[in-house]
């Protein structure tokens, strides 16, 4: 309901302040232009860093997963240890 009481002052100050308007677009436009090469200078880097996150991230989560089946691990190579150790020895011809 506000926006609607204050359109028409809205509208008649817009149209008056159109010629400065016009006079900052350049200044817009180069505003948008640096801007621009600033992200495309920064992205490469950006993207870096989020890659090498991603990576560090990724061997914490194996790491939290692996390391509490260590124990399991160790008495899978003790029973495979001991099975082979225990096997006849044949000859080779």
């Amino acid at each position: 309901m506000f926006f609607l009481l204050t359109l028409p002052f809205r509208l008649a100050f817009g149209l008056l302040m159109l010629p400065f308007a016009l006079l900052f677009l350049p200044f817009l436009l180069l505003r948008l232009v640096i801007k621009s090469l600033v992200v495309l200078v920064a992205l490469p880097f950006v993207l870096l860093t989020v890659g090498a996150a991603l990576l560090v991230a990724l061997v914490a989560a194996l790491l939290a997963v692996m390391i509490p089946l260590l124990p399991v691990a160790f008495v899978a190579f003790c029973v495979w240890a001991i099975v082979r150790s225990s096997r006849p020895a044949y000859g080779h011809y």
